[in-house]
């Protein structure tokens, strides 16, 4: 479980409670926030316009993805590193074909992918070529996913507003009876800050989270692909490990060169 997205959402829910029931009245003024005819248009509206701009694989692949965001995943540079700074050991002192064997205790689809390709002796042009076309087609999945969320957080808004001008003209359509104006106002106006938390408390930070994971995720495999590439080529481990470096923060970088660790892995 991802603490900060869970927390997040919380604290968020714990901000807008803390917001309303500040005022006189206390929790007794939460009734005054929930209206079944304005969650209807906003949640269902907007959902109905995402339903409409996906297919309805995507549209359900889309939902379950908030499971996505949720997950503690450890993209782990440092250790990738170190794993292809072992396999070019093990090439540079048996050769590229006792790489086979390695590849058997690997558990990254990707990463064995490409180890198999570069013990198949494949030409390196074609190994780059195939394992970035495999890159391409993660990161197009992952861009799908994310603008389901992106969409959403565009459409609560505007399904928001629409409720809210439903709710206007039924108000204007009724002024003889004053003491109904402000009633009917507030009601109109949930809409709108529905669909602005639809965007803002849920969407926006889902579709963000969904995209710091696929940059650390792309990048990983990009030092895998120039790791094997310069495996391949017969480079020096010490010249691959100063080469791969380059990905990383000038932190990290310090924290392999002094030895130290970093999240799980020991250069």
């Amino acid at each position: 479980m991802d603490i900060a997205s869970l927390a997040g959402m919380v604290l968020g829910v714990v901000m807008v409670v803390f917001g309303i029931v500040t005022g006189d009245g206390g929790f007794s003024l939460l009734g005054n926030f929930v209206d079944p005819a304005s969650i209807l248009i906003t949640i269902g509206g907007s959902l109905a316009g995402v339903l409409g701009a996906h297919t309805i694989p995507e549209f359900i692949g889309g939902l379950k993805s908030i499971t996505l965001a949720m997950k503690s995943k450890n993209y782990d540079v440092g250790e990738v590193i170190t794993n292809i700074i072992n396999l070019s050991n093990i090439a540079r002192k048996e050769g590229l074909l006792a790489l086979e064997e390695a590849a058997n205790g690997i558990e990254d689809p990707f990463l064995k992918k490409g180890v198999m390709l570069v013990v198949d002796g494949t030409d390196p042009e074609l190994v780059r070529g195939i394992l970035e076309t495999d890159l391409s087609c993660i990161e197009q999945r992952h861009k799908k996913v994310i603008g389901f969320w992106e969409k959403w957080a565009e459409l609560g808004p505007a399904w928001g507003m629409i409720g809210t001008l439903i709710g206007l003209v039924n108000m204007l359509k009724n002024l003889e009876d004053s003491s109904t104006i402000g009633p009917n106002m507030a009601v109109a106006l949930l809409t709108t800050l529905y669909g602005s938390l639809i965007a803002n408390w849920l969407c926006n930070p889902i579709a963000s989270k969904l995209k710091e994971n696929n940059d650390n995720e792309i990048m990983i495999k990009e030092v895998t692909v120039e790791g094997l590439l310069s495996i391949q080529a017969g480079e020096n481990p010490r010249v691959i490990e100063e080469k791969l470096k380059s990905f990383l923060s000038p932190q990290l970088r310090n924290d392999m060169s002094e030895g130290g660790e970093k999240a799980g892995g020991e250069a």
